[in-house]
Order: C-alpha cells, then sequence, then structure tokens
C-alpha cells in the first residue's frame, strides 16, 4: 500500500510540475477583463425576450458580480434599446462596471461625422462604445460590395470620430478567425488600421463558432506578437469549445474575454463567462474579479437565469446544484474525512455547496453527513429508521436524489419537527369541458377548460376556505393556497413555480399506473424542488406543492 501510494504521488507530482512548466513557458497576464454582453449577444439566444426592466435589473447584477464592462445593447437599433440607454442614466448607479454602448462602423462611402449609428453611439451618454467591423475580406467585397480599401477606411474613420469625442473605444473584428485563415494579410491591415487610429482593445471574434482550441491559440499568438494594442477575444460556442478556446486565448496573451452569462447567446449561445471567471482565477491566478466578488458567482448565475426565465443548469461547471453533488458511497465516505478528495475546488470559493445525494444506495454515513448540513442531531435508532424509510419510499417511487427540499423536510420530521405553518382539511378539484366537443379541437375552434380548486386548511386552529381557478389542476390548487395563506405569510408572494415534471411510473397499468411529480419553485435567490408520489396525480401534484410552500415559507424572508 505504502509503495502504491508513493507511486500515486510520484505521478501526481510529476504531472503537476509538467502542468506548471508549461504554463510558466507562457506568459500569461495578471489580470483579464471580464466583458459581458448578455442584454445583447445573450438576449439573442432562442427563447429569450428581454423588457427594458429585464435588462436593467440583471446590468444591477452584472455589476454586483464586478465585471468591468456591461454591454447594453445597440442605441437607435430598436426602441427597447432606446429606452434602454435613457433609463440607464437615470436609474443605473453601477459601482464597478462601465456600462458600453455597440454598434457598427460608418456607412460604405459614408462620412463618420455625419453618420447616424455613430451618432446614436455618442448619444447613449457611455464612456465606453465598441464597434463592430468585417475583418474578413468576403465579407467586404461580397456583402459590403466595396473595396477592400474602403473596408479598412470604414474602421480607421469610425474609431478616429470616436476617440476625438473623448470616448474609450473597442473594435469588434468580426469573423476574424475565418478572414484571418482566408487572408491574414488583409485581416491584420484592418486591426493596423484600427490601431492607428486609436482603438484601445482589438477584439477578434470567432462569429461563426467553429473555431477550435489551437486554431484560436495560434493566431491569437500570432497577432499579439505584431500588435501592440491590447487584444480580446469574443467567442461562440457551436463547436462545444467555447470555454475552452477563451482559455486559448488567454494563454496566447488576450487581455480581455467577451461572453455571456450561463453562456446564453445566437444559436448555441456564446463562451461562457462563469467558467471562464472561475478557471482563469482560481485555476490560473489571473485576476479578474475583484475578490471579495467571486463568491457571488453562483448566487449572480442563477439570479440571471431567472430574469431571463430559464432554468439553471444543475450541471453548469462550478455554480450548478449538481457541480459539487455526491452520490457514490466512497466518494462520500472519503469526502466526510477530505473534503479536497473529491472536490477539485472548494466550493464556498464561488458560493456553491458541497450536495450528499440520498437514494436507495446511499448508506448512513450520507444521511448522516446530510443531516449535520442541515444542523439536525440524527443518530442510533432514528438514523436506522430513517434509512429504512428512505428505501422504502424509493421503492414506492420517491426520487430523493432530485428533490433535496423535501429530503429536508423527511429528516426535519424524523427528530419530531412538525410544519406549523397550516394542515389540510380537504381539497376539490373540478374540471369543466366547455367546448361541447369530446376530443381534441384540431380545427380553429378553441377548447374551453375551467379549472376550478377549493382547499379547506386549518391556519392556527381557524379554519379558512378559499378557492382559486386555473389553467390546470395544480395551477388552481396553488391559487387557492395562496388564496387561503397570503394574507398570513407575505413571503408567499416572492415563490414562483417554474417547472412542472411528471413521469409515469409503471406503463404496463396504463392510466392507473402510479405517476411522480416533481415540481421546482423559487423565491428568486434559492431553487428547490419537492416530489409527490401517487396513483392519483392530482395528489401527488399537491404532496408536492405543499412541500414546495412550506419549505419555502421557511427559507424566504418577509
Amino acid at each position: 500500500k505504502f509503495i502504491l501510494m508513493s507511486c500515486v504521488e510520484s505521478v501526481l507530482s510529476t504531472n503537476l510540475g509538467m502542468s506548471m512548466s508549461i504554463l510558466n513557458s507562457k506568459t500569461l497576464p495578471k489580470t483579464v477583463e471580464i466583458y459581458d454582453t448578455t442584454l445583447r449577444d445573450g438576449a439573442q439566444l432562442e427563447g429569450i425576450s428581454l423588457t427594458v426592466d429585464d435588462k436593467l435589473r440583471i446590468a444591477e447584477q452584472l455589476d454586483n458580480l464586478g465585471v468591468h464592462y456591461i454591454e447594453g445593447g445597440w442605441p437607435g437599433a430598436n426602441p427597447k434599446d432606446v429606452e434602454f440607454f435613457e433609463r440607464a442614466q437615470k436609474e443605473l448607479s453601477l459601482k464597478q462596471s462601465r456600462l458600453v454602448a455597440f454598434g457598427s462602423t460608418r456607412r460604405v462611402n459614408g462620412n463618420a461625422e455625419s453618420d447616424p449609428t455613430l451618432a446614436n453611439l455618442v448619444s447613449a451618454g457611455t464612456s465606453t462604445v465598441c464597434i463592430v467591423g468585417k475583418s474578413w475580406d468576403y465579407h467586404v467585397t461580397e456583402a459590403l460590395r466595396t473595396s477592400l480599401d474602403e473596408g479598412v477606411a470604414m474602421v480607421a474613420d469610425s474609431i478616429k470620430f470616436l476617440k476625438d469625442q473623448g470616448l474609450e473605444v473597442f473594435f469588434d473584428a468580426e469573423h476574424f478567425f475565418d478572414g484571418y485563415e482566408a487572408n491574414p494579410e488583409f485581416a491584420l491591415r484592418v486591426l493596423e488600421g484600427a490601431s492607428d487610429a486609436g482603438a484601445d482593445c482589438l477584439v477578434l471574434c470567432d462569429t461563426n463558432g467553429g473555431s477550435l482550441p489551437f486554431q484560436i491559440e495560434e493566431t491569437v499568438s500570432e497577432v499579439v506578437s505584431q500588435l501592440g494594442t491590447p487584444i480580446g477575444v469574443h467567442l461562440h460556442n457551436d463547436t462545444g469549445c467555447g470555454v475552452a478556446n477563451a482559455m486559448a486565448g488567454v494563454m496566447a496573451g488576450a487581455t480581455q474575454v467577451q461572453g455571456t452569462i450561463n453562456g446564453y447567446g445566437e444559436r448555441v449561445g456564446n463562451c461562457d463567462l462563469v467558467p471562464i471567471i472561475a478557471n482563469l482565477s482560481l485555476k490560473l491566478g489571473v485576476k479578474t474579479l475583484p475578490d471579495e466578488c467571486m463568491e457571488k458567482l453562483t448566487s449572480v448565475a442563477h439570479h440571471v437565469a431567472e430574469l431571463v426565465n430559464f432554468s439553471s443548469d444543475p450541471q453548469q461547471p462550478y455554480v450548478g446544484s449538481g457541480a459539487f453533488a455526491h452520490k457514490a458511497g466512497l466518494h462520500v465516505s472519503a469526502i466526510s474525512r477530505r473534503p479536497d478528495a473529491y472536490e477539485h475546488i472548494d466550493p464556498n470559493l464561488v458560493g456553491n455547496g458541497t450536495r450528499f445525494l440520498v437514494s436507495e444506495m446511499s448508506g448512513k454515513s450520507t444521511i448522516e453527513l446530510r443531516a449535520q448540513q442541515l444542523g439536525l442531531d440524527i443518530g442510533g435508532e432514528t438514523l436506522n429508521e430513517v434509512v429504512e424509510t428512505l428505501k422504502d419510499l424509493e421503492y414506492r417511487g420517491y426520487h430523493f436524489e432530485a428533490a433535496d427540499a423535501s429530503l429536508e423536510l423527511l429528516l426535519r420530521a424524523s427528530t419530531g419537527w412538525e410544519q406549523d405553518f397550516f394542515q389540510l382539511q380537504s381539497f376539490s378539484v373540478n374540471v369543466g369541458h366547455l367546448s361541447g366537443s369530446g376530443s381534441r379541437a384540431w380545427n380553429d375552434v378553441a377548447v374551453e377548460v375551467d379549472t376550478e380548486a377549493n382547499v379547506s386548511i386549518d391556519v392556527d386552529g381557524e379554519i379558512v376556505e378559499a378557492s382559486g381557478k386555473g389553467n390546470g389542476p395544480v395551477n388552481a390548487l396553488d391559487a387557492a393556497l395562496r388564496e387561503a395563506l397570503e394574507t398570513r405569510y407575505p413571503a408567499l408572494g416572492k415563490l414562483r413555480l417554474t417547472d412542472f415534471k411528471v413521469r409515469v411510473l409503471e406503463t404496463s397499468k396504463g392510466t392507473g399506473a402510479i405517476t411522480r411529480v416533481l415540481l421546482d419553485t423559487t423565491n428568486g435567490e434559492q431553487t428547490w424542488t419537492t416530489i409527490g408520489v401517487s396513483e392519483n396525480i392530482i395528489e401527488a401534484s399537491w404532496q408536492a406543492l405543499v412541500d414546495s410552500i412550506v419549505y419555502g415559507l421557511m427559507n424566504t424572508q418577509e
């Protein structure tokens, strides 16, 4: 055993030494600027539609995180962006970030002084602007239908005009990596023109997202060696290499990374700033965010997900709910003694935490650790009873590794705890099909379905009855329960159901099969999942709904 451990330590030491040697052979920048384009590029993801209020709230979150630049949008391009910049000047009080207005170069054969796009950039009221221009000769001759000389002049003229207005100017070289491969001489001419005109940063864009890390590193390295202006990278994730490409760009000398929180963006998205920030700061020692802001990474990533109305990815590196979740008994046993045994960083560094998943595979140590995390003292015979109860419930169809909130309530109940928010007396649900048709309406005639729920609950010894309507049984029950409780528990107003999943567990029984319901709920800061299992889908939904409300009231301040 000693010889084996010595060999392992030797291999690890050798590999670590080789890795550090490779890193030391490169001159990594001490600081990398984080440029967030969630409000513009990120908003182009299918399914995202941000209001002006949404954009302002996201900007506040990004400033709270401490990113260097927040790209607000394209002033003058649409009424929403016009309103955003007008309101931003009055309502946003950024403490750590700079707001950026985005636009394009002057028109073909036009004049920078009279160009409307450049005028809108100036009037946006930001101290920093970013303009995009062509760096691929194919786009200049075919899309713009002009000469290569004019293509370079469009970039240089625009930057010079904006610099004369006293602005910090970034130049996004559109399709740079494709352009550099096709005609490196012209691509570099564009960058040189931008640099000579006074650009503060030259951003190399992988607009089509087709480049691979070795291509990014080679190209960025060549550009850095030939130009003295700071270089940035703007990368998309079409090959699944967005984050890796950003790391390659920095390894080659880029000092600015443009991307989005959670990787939102056109097609399959932009490079995800969340793991990029964590990798640079925690793995390579490159400063990105202010030190005190790194632990906000998880909360901001989740908050932005809520604002764009997307569910957080549980497997997102560093900040996902499953990023530091452990299920295997061997892992749990080891991590209880040495947290670094199965975790590549301390989760607290990014505001996340270790989770021990409980299932029928779990041993006593897993459940005991989970209880300790909750501040519960469960041991001896009580622990044995909890283990057996969990195994029985899992056999009946419950799945607690996917429903942490329900698990916590079960563990608390094992100590004698009882929730005292309310007790159910009865509920009923009535669904009325009012179209007069016995089948689905495939024509233009809408089928009207009326759903009403009634609940009777005991609140502090008082029987409260309420009803609610919804677009289905769960929605109606939720409305009725809120109607009964909202005056006593104002915190309910912060709770919102975000997802509803139903799974049939015994398909051979058809409509009589047991169903499992999972409900996701958020209070705007954290998200939790609850579970219900029954042969009756409404009863299963009610179980999950009650757990959701109880857990929410326990963890949400009024």
